[in-house]
């Protein structure tokens, strides 16, 4: 297997896991052809080319030797000392990171829209969520335009080493994951869902290491009300603005990664349940779900940079 092939499996299972649905993926890249078809030649010629078929930006082949792909060293986040881990290790085929870097890190607000759907899945009007989380995109694609991008890419390049990042294709595997599993149980109370969290692996090493689910907002002994899933997938944290909003569409429960201060007292506010799951530990189950396909390929997997990795077949 190659690195496109690896990236292409990557691809579409971010759009089968997509909250959105498939569907409303595939009409979004649709709309993108059809934009691009009606641009001048030379319009076109500057047009970013992968848009027309990946619609999670914030997810890309980075490096490509072309070599052939046996053993993948995977990790959370991937720095040039994880390259150089790799090339002392000697076999190490492709280095794969979770979270974006090069040119998907600088396009990492291109895939916060997706987020708009995301709310109108959880009763907010879209036109609302749309406007509540434009200004947000704005600032993420200004937080990180001055970062230097493509340190960590130029470090794979001249140590000749395949690297890619597979980022919001994860992050949706594991929000699928958990609003599947979720929707099988009829949680009455707060405490009834951290209860959950404590019976999937990632999360109980994730305890045992000191970084287990918190409840931010709300009581254990609180009703959950309708559950959400809207700090998971879609590039990074939403608006604070978007929790009035959440709030007079019924969700009592809100589930995610990570979440500021800001956007805690908001939820407060509003008294909104907040369960945050934890970071590396969620980004860890969407990756090994991944990394399950690929081993089950025949490709070796070798942890690293956090990674707490889970299989979930024999």
């Amino acid at each position: 297997m190659n690195v496109k092939q690896i990236f292409k499996i990557a691809l579409d299972e971010g759009v089968k896991s997509d909250l959105r649905g498939a569907a409303k993926v595939k009409k979004h890249l649709q709309r993108i052809k059809d934009q691009y078809k009606k641009l001048t030649p030379d319009q076109q010629a500057k047009f970013d080319q992968d848009k027309l078929i990946n619609p999670y930006l914030d997810s890309q082949i980075l490096y490509n030797n072309g070599k052939q792909v046996k053993k993948i060293m995977a990790g959370i986040d991937i720095d040039t000392s994880e390259l150089l881990v790799a090339k002392k290790i000697g076999d190490i085929d492709l280095v794969f990171s979770h979270h974006p870097d090069g040119k998907a890190f600088a396009n990492l607000s291109d895939v916060m829209p997706m987020q708009v759907e995301v709310l109108e899945k959880y009763g907010v009007p879209i036109n609302v969520a749309q406007g509540c989380l434009r200004m947000r995109v704005e600032e993420v694609a200004r937080g990180v335009s001055p970062i230097n991008h493509f340190k960590t890419v130029d470090a794979a390049k001249n140590l000749d080493i395949n690297y890619m990042c597979v980022h919001t294709m994860c992050d949706n595997l594991v929000a699928s994951f958990l609003e599947k599993e979720i929707g099988k149980k009829k949680f009455e109370y707060v405490g009834e869902i951290m209860e959950f969290f404590s019976n999937i692996p990632e999360y109980v090493e994730a305890i045992k290491r000191g970084f287990g689910p918190k409840l931010f907002a709300g009581s254990e002994e609180n009703f959950c009300g309708k559950i959400a899933l809207t700090e998971i997938t879609g590039g990074t944290s939403g608006s604070s603005k978007i929790y009035e909003k959440l709030s007079q569409a019924g969700v009592g429960t809100i589930i995610g990664m990570h979440m500021s201060e800001e956007n805690k007292k908001e939820a407060e506010k509003n008294h909104i349940n907040v369960i945050i799951a934890g970071h590396i530990s969620s980004d860890s189950l969407g990756v090994n779900l991944f990394l399950d396909i690929l081993e089950k390929k025949g490709i070796k997997i070798v942890p690293c940079s956090g990674l707490i990795r889970v299989k979930r077949f024999k």
